[in-house]
């Protein structure tokens, strides 16, 4: 059951500003405060006990939820529907899942007309609440749980991937004349980072940096372009810096550089956020969006996807990236399923590093895995 949440004209004014965002928009996704009716969940064929994993288990080994292959089955809604989907990037590979989606007839199948489009989160978080665009494919970083805080109707409603355990996506350090992997004093160093301290890769990055003294209180940050993160890396602008897969296969065997760690596997930090559209207006379309974006993981993405040369030169296409490159990092691990605490753990990440505004947000208030498990014919 989900509830819609009243807010204020100042309401928005607040986290308009902590987004960078300017007014008050005249949203009226607020309403009433009346509870949704409950929405039937089948069983659904080609998704039986391997469908859903408890969100507690947090064990790195733990296997993603799968269905059968070209489950769950289309369900076409009696009216089509354009989708408007905001995401940062297109050339990631953990963007692929939508564009194959969109490349394969997935959504379409539904009866969806989805728009992939490239907006960076701080502009797109005021678009989603208003109902300008539809859904975003980002997480629930700290500008998120802002606006959350100040009363946009968001919610975190499907997970992305974790690495495998041998990707070295993660935080990469330059070192300094008699320093090694091992001996490393992280204090005072500048990070290149997309997003800043409001990522949410603020939450495993802590973690590595108070292994090698320092952690984000005590290092500055440089919020740079995609493409910029690893030229500045290695040209000296900054001292460290998140790399994505393939991009740290670039210093990947240098001796100038060390990997100090990762997203936690088995834990996806990213994923789809529904605004009021899809969350409060039309959840027939929210849930064909998730059948869609499911439908694909198990079809296409279900287990070691660089296994199928074809496949790859297919994805390399789609992103626009060298294919060689692409195949020389492990698979993703797709993964629609959000873990138990995650928001938790990201939101004392924000705290430490100062970026956070007002009490923590709840998970009950942050996170909804009502749709995909209708989607897959999961009773919560």
């Amino acid at each position: 059951m989900r509830t819609r949440t009243t807010f204020t004209c100042t309401a928005v004014l607040i986290t308009a500003s902590l987004l960078g965002a300017a007014g008050c928009a005249g949203n009226d996704s607020g309403g009433d405060s009346a509870a949704a009716a409950p929405r039937t969940v089948k069983p659904v064929p080609g998704c039986g006990a391997g469908s859903w994993t408890d969100p507690a288990d947090l064990a790195p080994d733990r296997k993603p939820a799968r269905c059968e292959k070209g489950a769950p089955a289309a369900q076409p809604l009696a009216k089509k529907r354009t989708i408007t989907v905001a995401t940062g990037t297109l050339s990631a590979e953990y963007v692929a899942p939508l564009q194959v989606a969109v490349a394969k007839g997935e959504f379409a199948k539904e009866g969806l007309d989805v728009e992939l489009k490239v907006l960076p989160t701080p502009d797109a978080l005021p678009l989603l609440a208003k109902g300008d665009v539809d859904a975003q494919w980002a997480a629930p970083e700290a500008a998120v749980m802002n606006g959350i805080n100040g009363g946009f109707d968001i919610k975190w409603v499907a997970g992305n991937f974790s690495p495998d355990p041998t990707s070295k996506s993660g935080l990469w350090v330059r070192l300094r004349n008699g320093e090694s992997a091992g001996h490393i004093e992280m204090a005072g160093r500048k990070l290149g980072t997309m997003i800043g301290k409001g990522s949410v890769i603020a939450y495993p990055m802590d973690t590595s940096l108070k292994k090698h003294g320092g952690d984000l209180g005590k290092i500055s940050f440089q919020q740079l372009g995609s493409a910029d993160v690893l030229t500045a890396l290695q040209n000296g602008g900054v001292d460290s810096a998140w790399l994505l897969d393939p991009v740290w296969r670039k210093v990947d065997g240098d001796k100038k550089y060390a990997f100090l760690g990762g997203q936690p596997v088995g834990e996806p930090l990213g994923g789809l956020l529904f605004g009021p559209t899809l969350l409060i207006k039309d959840p027939d379309a929210g849930v064909a969006f998730l059948r869609a974006y499911i439908r694909t993981v198990n079809t296409y993405f279900a287990d070691n996807y660089k296994s199928d040369p074809a496949f790859v030169a297919e994805l390399a296409k789609l992103l626009k990236t060298d294919e060689a490159t692409l195949r020389s990092t492990p698979s993703m691990r797709m993964d629609w399923e959000i873990r138990k605490g995650t928001t938790d753990r990201l939101q004392k990440a924000y705290a430490d590093s100062g970026v956070s505004q007002g009490t923590p947000v709840p998970e009950t208030k942050a996170v909804d895995r009502a749709m995909y498990s209708e989607a897959v014919g999961h009773k919560l």
